[in-house]
């Protein structure tokens, strides 16, 4: 426990630091465009136009307000294929300056995975675009999608600190973790409906895959105009806990060893 508390008072006497991080990430990722954050946006519509001509008309999937299912689906998932991406090299990419001056190693992890969650928040104004052109029912339960967005942002900065210290002694992760971002993508019900599967695989995606859960959420609040299943917010909670918990004891169980590998 005291661990903990000097910890946090580190963390804020290098806050200026984080949010200098924070802003230098953001920053990188529209430089020299000539449209800037507004890619924000128009990024994940256009991807979304793309995907709703493949899979709704070729496969011929039958879901009520298919374009809001799937922007749902593809935002919660950008953010986490983002934030763990970038995560890998949190560290790695910082070796310059871990190497001159005392830094918490952790802040590089956390201020990687808050700017890809501040380019998620900015691409609701793409999911709200949808919203209003799909004609979607605004409920009260609205209020209730920060909460699905806290589980989601824990549990990628836990996957975020693990990743961020496993590369910096195996660089072979980077390859690993290409494909299975691959593969989860596939197994979350991001484009299809989950009923098209084997039940014996619904099964298995519903009890070990988080992202489905998180996703499930928002869908419910928004489509069903309904309060989200309280099982799936607790197993997002205690999902996402457990990785932070997990990441964690990885990054800081081993920091004192970077230095020797970066």
């Amino acid at each position: 426990m005291e661990k903990m508390k000097e910890r946090i008072r580190t963390f804020f006497g290098y806050k200026d630091l984080f949010h200098e991080l924070v802003s230098k990430d953001i920053k990188l990722k529209y430089r020299r465009s000539f449209l800037g954050y507004i890619w924000s946006i128009l990024n994940p519509l256009l991807i979304m136009c793309i995907m709703v001509l493949v899979f709704s008309h070729m496969f011929r999937f039958d879901i009520a307000n298919y374009p809001v299912y799937l922007i749902i689906g593809q935002t919660i998932f950008n953010f986490f294929s983002e934030a763990t991406n970038k995560s890998m090299w949190a560290i790695l990419g910082n070796a310059s300056l871990l190497k001159k001056v005392y830094v918490p190693k952790y802040v590089f992890t956390l201020s990687t995975v808050t700017s890809s969650c501040v380019n998620m928040l900015f691409s609701l104004g793409a999911m709200l675009i949808v919203f209003i052109f799909c004609h979607v029912i605004i409920t009260p339960w609205i209020l209730f999608v920060p909460v699905i967005l806290l589980q989601v942002y824990i549990f990628c900065l836990g996957m975020g600190m693990f990743l961020s210290a496993t590369t910096v002694f195996f660089r072979d992760i980077q390859y690993i973790w290409s494909a299975v971002i691959t593969a989860w993508m596939y197994l979350t019900p991001i484009f299809y409906p989950i009923q098209q599967l084997p039940v014996w695989l619904q099964r298995g995606i519903k009890h070990l895959n988080p992202l489905y859960s998180y996703i499930q959420q928002f869908r419910m609040i928004v489509l069903d105009g309904a309060c989200p299943d309280p099982r799936l917010v607790l197993y997002g909670f205690v999902v996402a806990l457990t990785m932070l918990v997990l990441g964690t004891w990885v990054f800081f169980k081993s920091q004192d060893k970077f230095i020797l590998y970066i």
